[in-house]
Parts: structure tokens; sequence; C-alpha cells
């Protein structure tokens, strides 16, 4: 780590506290933001979403609400003729060709209804190539159409309504969803049924035009889960969610699938091979018209919104907001250390001085502030206590100086009294012993005398006059150290 990077640098320390003081401050905003953020993009999605499927319902319903009323008021229109053939072909080819919608219309008879028991059904719709609409109809005398859905099951229940199924009334036919009207005679009894087909080309357009974003779709489902309406037309009337969620292999596809199937407007998330979704579904309901037959048809559309179509700018925005953000700390950390850096170089400075000053380098220059803040008066005042430091240090200096010398004096001094002491005690040592003898010979003299009871006065003369001689020699040596005492009485005692 290089030298002005080290954790123990106050502006280092100062510079990652406000670092991370602006971090948390900024990442507690940014998470506030973007979690509000997530959920209007969320609301929105849901929103566009809502409106996508009512828009794409009615567009929907206008097609199959025109389909019906054109049927409709061609059967009453056809009602009197029923028993001409020709007729029937006519208003067979009048019903396609005055709605664009209609793609081709059938009307078949039950077997035996016209006179010779001979079956009938006409036939006419448009078949469009690279080059043109081109018209075909056909008549049928055989009754190989008794068998199909779209005459069978109306001539058994009597009731108007679309069938749940693709019915293919020609080879050369489109796809189609059929709407069957039966034909009910003077008496009541069902003897015909008129199928109108309108192409699924025209509600994949709707649903290609309702994309809410760029890889969005829709699709239109059946009671049961099979698309009716897809963009990919492999799984018309052949698969449904519950197959897809089979070979999706997740729980949460087959989840989707019953809330759709479930008569209730909302939103699922699933995944599918491996990638999000969203699939906002809305049961198909028809829109009422006065006379028309408000029949279910248990359809639900729905609109599949990848998870990337709508949170995909969010997480962009997100990890560009993010990135900002570590860019700005980071050259807020470079701001911080910088500036404290340099409001901090007078506390390096003092910090230097006061370890110099510990060293012994009292006489170290601290330079002039620059600022005038409280790290500029503390420059100043560490100056002038440095000065003061340096004077009284001196003067302490020059005190030792001083004392030293007299030190140096008073050893001496001491030294010459150690001698003199040990030559006070040699002497006196050397005067005892010349004392030693002359106090012996008086002693014995002395009892001697005592002894004596009948001396003669010679004898007695001589011992006293030994005993005058050497305590004469005795007086002398004490007279003698008097006299030397005095004299270093009269030495130790300081001149004014």
């Amino acid at each position: 780590m290089p030298k002005w990077l080290r954790w123990k640098l106050l502006s280092v320390r100062l510079s990652v506290t406000v670092v991370t003081a602006m971090s948390l401050l900024l990442l507690s905003s940014l998470a506030v933001m973007l979690f509000y953020a997530r959920k209007a993009i969320k609301d929105e999605a849901l929103q566009k979403a809502a409106q996508t499927l009512e828009e794409t319902v009615l567009r929907i319903d206008n097609i199959l609400l025109s389909a019906e009323q054109a049927a409709g008021n061609h059967y009453f229109n056809m009602w009197p003729y029923l028993n001409d053939r020709a007729q029937m072909l006519k208003y067979c080819r009048r019903l396609v060709e005055s709605n664009p919608y209609i793609q081709g219309c059938a009307i078949a008879f039950e077997p035996d209804y016209f006179a010779g028991g001979e079956s009938f059904a006409t036939y006419f719709h448009y078949v469009s190539d690279a080059a043109d609409s081109v018209v075909h109809s056909d008549s049928f005398s055989g009754s190989s159409y008794t068998e199909e859905p779209w005459f069978k099951e109306p001539m058994a229940t009597g009731k108007v309504g679309w069938m749940r199924q693709m019915v293919d009334l020609h080879d050369d036919e489109e796809a189609c969803l059929t709407f069957c009207l039966p034909i009910i005679n003077s008496v009541g009894k069902t003897v015909g049924v008129m199928a109108v087909n309108v192409s699924l080309v025209q509600f994949s357009r709707i649903l290609l035009s309702a994309k809410p974003s760029a890889n969005s779709y829709g699709t239109l489902l059946d009671g049961d889960g099979t698309f009716i309406i897809h963009p990919d037309s492999s799984k018309l009337f052949d698969q449904s969610v519950f197959t897809l969620a089979e070979t999706a292999a997740d729980a949460s596809v087959r989840i989707a699938g019953e809330s759709i199937l479930s008569g209730e407007t909302g939103y699922k998330r699933y995944t599918m091979n491996g990638a999000d979704y969203y699939v906002f579904y809305k049961p198909f309901k028809q829109t009422f018209v006065y006379g028309r037959v408000m029949k279910s048809n248990n359809w639900s559309v729905c609109i599949i919104y990848p998870k990337d179509d709508i949170f995909g700018p969010y997480n962009s925005l997100s990890y560009y907001v993010l990135a900002i953000a570590i860019v700005g700390l980071l050259l807020l950390f470079v701001l911080c250390f910088m500036f404290l850096h340099y409001w901090l170089k007078p506390l390096r400075i003092l910090t230097k001085s006061a370890q110099h000053i510990a060293d012994g380098h009292y006489d170290e220059t601290i330079p002039n502030s620059r600022q005038h803040d409280e790290i500029g008066r503390l420059q100043d005042n560490f100056q002038q206590m440095q000065q003061s430091l340096a004077t009284h240090i001196g003067e302490l200096k020059q005190l030792t100086a001083t004392l030293q010398e007299r030190g140096k004096v008073l050893r001496k001094a001491y030294d010459d009294a150690q001698k003199a002491d040990r030559l006070k005690t040699t002497f006196l040592n050397n005067m005892t012993n010349q004392m030693v003898g002359p106090s012996e010979i008086i002693d014995k003299d002395v009892v001697a005398l005592s002894e004596l009871q009948h001396c003669d006065c010679g004898e007695c003369a001589r011992l006293v006059g030994d005993i005058q001689a050497n305590g004469k020699a005795i007086t002398e040596l004490l007279n003698h150290l008097i006299s030397l005492s005095d004299e270093e009485n009269r030495k130790e005692v300081p001149h004014d």
C-alpha cells in the first residue's frame, strides 16, 4: 500500500468515514428510488397490458359481432325462400361478399328436406392467393357434410354459437372459426344450419398489432386451454397450456394456465426454457347488443410479456446508476482525501516537529501557518510553545553548565578535605605513638614511687625528674596539636 494511503493517516480515515456515510445515505436513497421505480414500471406494464387486453377483446368482438349480425340479417332475408335452392346459393354468396370479415359461408339442410329425398348444401368462400382473391363456390348433393361438427352439433342442440375448434370446409381454406346458426322452419323444427367462417388470420393480426413491447405477443385460448390463436401456428388446436407445462417441466406454467382458465383477470409469472415471463390474462366477454345471443365462449385473451421487456430498461438503468454511484463515491473519496491531506498538512508538520523535539532537537524551526482556522491557531500556539521551550532549555543548559563547574570546585574541595583528613589521621597516629612511650614511663615511675616505702632521696629525685621530663614531652606534643588545629580552623573560615 502506498505510504500516502495508509490507514493510520488521519486524512484516509476521515475520507473513508465521509465516503461511508455518503454511501449509506446514497444507497438508502437509491434503494428507495429503485423500489418505487420498479413498482411504477410494474404498475405501468400492468396498466398497459390491461388496456391492450381490453382493446384486443373489443376488436375481436367487433369482428365476431359483425359476422353474427351479417349472418342474422341474411338469415331473416332468406327465411321465406328456404325451399328454393337457387336462392340459397344467392344468399350464401351475398353474405360473403357483403362482409369483409367473413371468409366463407355454408348453408346446409338435413337429408330428405327437399322433394325427391336429396341432400343439399351450398358453400361459397374466397381463396386468397398471390395474385388476387379468387371466388370459389360448391353445391353438394351428397350427405357427407352431415357428420361435420359445424352441422351435426347445431342440428342436435339447436343452439347458436361459435365452434370451439377449427373447421375446414374446403381444402384450400384458411384456418377459421365458424359461427353456426340453426335454420328453423315455420313449424319450429331445425332443418338446416348456416355456418359462417371468419379467418383466424384477422384475429392474429389484431393480436400482433397489440404488442405492448418488441418481444411480447398475444394468444387466444379456449376453455380447455387449447390455443385458438398463437404466433406459432404449430400450436393451434393441437397444444394447450398444460401440454406446454409438461414440456417446460416447471410448475409455474401449470399454475399460470390454471389462473388463466379460472375466469378471472390478473397476471402471473412463469418460467419457460430458462426465461421469465409475465402473462396478463382476461376472460373474453361479448359486448352486450340488443338481440345478440349472449353465450359465453369460455375464451381467454392473454398477453405474454417477457420479463426483460418490462424490467430490462429498469435493470440497465439500475446498473448505470450503481456504476455512476460507485464512480461518484470513488471520486468523492479522492477529492476528500486531497482536500483533507492538504488541510491536515500543518498537523503532519507539527507531528514531525514534536517527534524531533522529543528526540532532543528543541531548536526545531516551525514555519508560520497560512491558515486561520483551528489548525492554523494550533500551529501558531505550537510555534510559540516551541520557542518558549527552546528559551527555557537554553537557560537550563546554562544553569547546568554553571552547576557542573561548581560541582567540579566542590569535588576538588572535597578531595582536598579528604586528603587533609587522611593527613590528620596519620599525624594523630604518629603523635599518639610518640606519646605512648613517655606515658608508659610515667606510669611505671608512678607505680615505682607508690611501691617504695623507704627510698633514698637520690632515687626519688631521679624518678620525679623522669616524670617531669616525660610529662613535658607530652605537653609539647599536645600544644603542637592545638596549634595545628588553630591553623586549620583559620583556613576554613571564609574571608569576606
